[in-house]
């Protein structure tokens, strides 16, 4: 790869995982482009980051947890990335970046990030101004990039969606359409622009200010394989995969649900506002929920479709990272967005048990569902 990565989103997850592999691919010697970080929601609590990005001596990602059964503690420089911009301030750059110098596209907006504003369902989407959604801001990018013979182009979605490749296609040609864009146009996103799924892994517990974070050592980057598509680059923690669906079963239904039922105890019973996995786990009764949460209610769903073996190896070392001992994953974190994580993580895993035969019982998660839509508890007194 030998043209620029494009990165949507400021996230410290993205800190520690992308941009931490690219910045390690160009240390042992791969030809790989540097990253421009573009913040694309606009939101002034950021603005030092966005500035933050592109100082020659990097930003730390510090890597703490157990490692092959040791303790491990280090951290690394991260400068993969060259320059910060703002969608909002820096339109125009974006732009002319986005149409002359990307090769790759990568992007992390939330779990709501595909939510397409009114506004972008429009013909003016296309005539020039900043889009409000993030779907929007890359119709008009890629729009751009073809006017001016723009060359192919991969995306490279890291949301936790599901096929969060093909949804994203499918709303940027949505949104073409909608805008009246050329038919040439609609057929060179076909031809030239490969939308993959993708699955992203690693507990990033912490952001350091301005830029940086602390992660722990698992990561995973799974890319399912598309005609034409080439990896980004070669790295360990960087999977190539016919199929991703076995790495998203595991790791939304066992790890990502895990912790939005941790989330529905720390909400629904008003505890400490800050909260971290390992100090809940700490309290004998919540961890005998959870154990007897995963035996009894998700661990058969797995065996129902033949992947009991490995849901359990999963499991275990799921509930190793929960209790990392050097990890402070605060709760409150996890909780953002828990009405669109239940139905995505809890869900979505019933309706699939439910493909494989009658479900049975399932109190616990049910009781989740239940209460994903009320408020949060006021913390308790003293916590």
């Amino acid at each position: 790869m030998t043209g620029r990565i494009i990165q949507f989103g400021t996230s410290r997850f993205l800190q520690a995982h992308v941009d931490l592999f690219v910045h390690e691919a160009r240390e042992a010697g791969q030809a790989v482009s540097p990253i421009a970080v573009v913040q694309a929601s606009g939101s002034a609590d950021r603005a030092g980051r966005v500035a933050a990005f592109g100082r020659p001596e990097g930003y730390p990602v510090i890597i703490r947890g157990l490692e092959n059964g040791a303790r491990i503690e280090r951290r690394i420089d991260v400068r993969s990335v060259d320059r910060g911009l703002s969608a909002a301030r820096d339109w125009e750059a974006v732009s002319e970046l986005f149409a002359t110098e990307a090769d790759l596209i990568v992007s992390n907006t939330a779990d709501a990030g595909y939510e397409v504003a009114a506004a972008d369902r429009d013909p003016a989407l296309l005539a020039g101004g900043v889009p409000q959604s993030f779907p929007g801001k890359l119709t008009a990018l890629l729009h751009r990039r073809w006017r001016q013979g723009g060359r192919p182009l991969t995306v490279l979605p890291c949301e936790l969606i599901n096929g969060n490749g093909r949804v994203l296609a499918q709303t940027v040609r949505a949104l073409a359409t909608d805008a009246q864009a050329p038919a040439a146009f609609l057929a060179w996103l076909e031809r030239d622009v490969i939308f993959a799924d993708t699955l992203v892994d690693r507990i990033v517990s912490q952001a350091l200010d301005p830029v940086g974070a602390v992660a722990e050592p698992y990561a995973l980057w799974a890319i399912e394989r598309r005609p034409g598509l080439v990896a980004p680059f070669d790295h360990p923690c960087v999977v190539m995969a016919d199929d991703l669906g076995p790495f998203e079963r595991l790791k939304l239904h066992i790890l990502n649900l895990g912790h939005t039922v941790l989330a529905d105890i720390w909400r629904s019973e008003g505890r400490d506002p800050d909260e971290t996995v390992k100090a809940i786990l700490a309290d004998g009764a919540v961890r005998d929920r959870l154990d007897g949460l995963y035996r009894a209610e998700v661990l058969p769903g797995f065996a129902a479709h033949g992947m009991g073996e490995e849901a359990q190896a999963y499991l275990a070392t799921t509930m190793d990272r929960f209790l990392n001992p050097f990890l402070d994953h605060r709760i409150s974190d996890i909780a953002q967005n828990h009405a669109t994580k239940v139905e995505r993580r809890i869900a979505a895993f019933l309706s699939w048990w439910g493909e494989a035969g009658g479900v049975p019982a399932t109190p616990l998660l049910d009781g989740v569902m239940a209460r994903r839509a009320s408020p949060p508890k006021t913390a308790r007194s003293g916590a």
